[in-house]
């Protein structure tokens, strides 16, 4: 994992980001998770939800998160979204590159997760991690039925 700059950390969601990790949500997905469903994560011992957060004169900014399960001795990814403001400036990369990391630390195999067929940048950024595409959940969206490229990387 890279060194991350000096006016950017990684950290556990806490439920004050819930309004923050919800906008950036609803701004990355057309079927976005509830609010209830990301707040029972925080809740679930086998779930983590990472944030990236920016310094700016403001104060801290989340950026990016992730939501993974950690299960046996495996990583599923479930959720990963950026801030549309800041998309290409790497916060999607370092959240990824802490999610596997964790999964290393626990001794994880394997990391898996879905992602959208049409999805192009979320496609390149796990390439360029090391998944690789193992199969298709047929219409697997409910809000398009589009298909899921299910991929895995090996730990």
């Amino acid at each position: 994992m890279r060194q991350l700059a000096p006016d950017v950390r990684l950290r556990k969601m806490v439920l004050a980001d819930l309004p923050a990790v919800m906008a950036i949500e609803h701004q990355a997905f057309s079927n976005p998770w509830s609010t209830e469903m990301v707040r029972k994560e925080l809740t679930q011992d086998w779930s983590t939800v990472l944030v990236v957060e920016e310094s700016s004169p403001a104060g801290w900014q989340l950026r990016a998160f992730a939501i993974f399960w950690l299960v046996a001795d495996e990583i599923h990814v479930l959720n990963v979204a950026t801030d549309g403001a800041v998309r290409r400036r790497g916060f999607g990369r370092q959240v990824m590159e802490a999610v596997l990391a964790t999964g290393k630390t626990q001794k994880c195999r394997l990391a898996t997760l879905e992602v959208r067929r049409s999805n192009e940048a979320a496609l390149a950024l796990y390439n360029s991690l090391g998944f690789r595409a193992v199969g298709m959940r047929p219409s697997y969206y409910q809000d398009n039925r589009e298909d899921a490229v299910i991929m895995i990387l090996d730990l």
